[in-house]
């Protein structure tokens, strides 16, 4: 069984789609657990807030199947292949870590927006804080603790 980290984020009815990415990914992978919700502004281009979280699980899928089964799980929430990178989303799935592995296909693992946004790492310290980022070669945990959290600007919410 490997051990993946992914981060749902969503700033279009961010409520339903978050609530129903927390409902459908315990379908597919095992031993589910989710960090707080947090809401930020968005990063990249001038959009709604934005609430994001992190789940960890397990599953014996391969690597290429998670990244399949994440696209299409987005694509049944509304989200299309011609969605620019810096927009708003129904529903994002980015695949953060699958074990220790360090590829760039099918995705960039381990995953680059973990170390630059405290939206994706606050939430990964909560679930994964032992978690040793294979590239950095520092816990999740230490990382959260260097990032500049003055960078930006995020807090817990309850849906």
């Amino acid at each position: 069984m490997a051990q993946i980290f992914i981060s749902i984020g969503s700033n279009i009815n961010k409520e339903r789609y978050i609530k129903a990415a927390l409902a459908i990914l315990p379908t597919h992978f095992e031993n589910v657990t989710y960090s707080s919700i947090f809401e930020s502004e968005s990063v990249g281009f001038e959009g709604n807030n934005f609430y994001n979280l992190v789940a960890a699980a397990t599953t014996d899928l391969t690597l290429e199947e998670v990244c399949a089964l994440l696209k299409q799980i987005e694509r049944e929430h509304g989200r299309t292949p011609a969605d620019k990178k810096f927009s708003p989303r129904t529903l994002d799935l980015d695949l953060l870590f699958f074990d220790d592995v360090i590829c760039d296909s099918p995705a960039q693992l381990p995953r680059d927006e973990i170390t630059k946004n405290a939206f994706v790492l606050w939430p990964l310290a909560e679930v994964a804080g032992e978690f040793s980022h294979p590239v950095e070669n520092k816990s999740v945990a230490q990382l959260w603790q260097e990032y500049d959290k003055t960078k930006q600007k995020l807090w817990k919410v309850e849906i």
